[in-house]
């Protein structure tokens, strides 16, 4: 298969290949495939790869493998994307708490899209959303699958901190916070769940490629589960 690629430098240290410039998941399982083969290459000079929605950083060391070679290596790669058979992917379920003092924008949200609070979070639960990428800060990941009925634009000025486990609405797109840090999503609601812990081994629970579904639950059980400090409920293969 013959595939488009555009390769091009960022900074002195990185080279990003990009398949496209839209938010597809045909596209995005081209960047996971990619980033496979290269790491199952074991090319001298990686250091270390992003992949974002349709496109793949790959920092790299300049004493150990110049620019033009790691290109040439990129698309001697591209020969064996079908070859590669990614793994199945999880299914996690996020516990989520809507609305009051956690989801503070639920209402708005219903408000712009002519829904009551009680059908926007009906629509939020019934999807399952692919995570394209992770990024702005730790483990935050943007998810893929929203349903359109209650997109919802930015807040016009972004709050200075928004707590850690929210889960937030910004144009087509859900996500949740990992970490308090400023930010301008809608919040509708709080999850329970530690999507990062610097001080586990693998501090970060979510990876590309995987998907969530966010199941409502009720404040006497967040009260619980956030006691808990759990990093995740039931897994499933999809």
């Amino acid at each position: 298969m013959e595939r488009a690629v555009r390769l091009a430098p960022s900074g002195d240290l990185a080279l990003v290949a990009s398949f496209g410039n839209e938010i597809s998941e045909v596209l995005n399982i081209e960047v996971r495939s990619l980033m496979l083969a290269l790491e199952k290459s074991n090319v001298e000079g990686i250091v270390e790869m992003t992949p974002t929605y349709c496109s793949l950083m790959i920092h790299y060391d300049p004493l150990r493998i110049g620019y033009q070679a790691l290109c040439e290596k990129v698309l001697e790669t591209l020969d064996v994307l079908d070859e590669i058979e990614l793994p199945q992917p999880r299914v996690i379920e996020i516990p989520t708490l809507y609305g009051g003092e956690v989801g503070p924008d639920l209402e708005y949200v219903a408000k712009h899209n002519g829904l009551t609070a009680e059908q926007v979070v009906e629509i939020h639960v019934s999807g399952t959303y692919r995570i394209y990428m992770l990024g702005f800060t730790p483990g935050f990941p943007y998810l893929g699958g929203m349903d359109k009925r209650i997109a919802t634009p930015r807040l016009q000025t972004p709050r200075t901190k928004i707590i850690g486990g929210s889960v937030g609405i910004a144009g087509a797109q859900t996500g949740i916070y990992p970490i308090d840090s400023p930010g301008g999503w809608q919040i509708i609601g709080r999850t329970p769940v530690a999507l990062y812990d610097p001080l586990l081994e693998v501090p970060i629970l979510l990876k590309t490629g995987e998907y969530i579904r966010f199941v409502q639950i009720d404040q006497d059980t967040f009260d619980r589960l956030s006691s808990e400090r759990i990093r995740g409920t039931a897994e499933r293969r999809a």
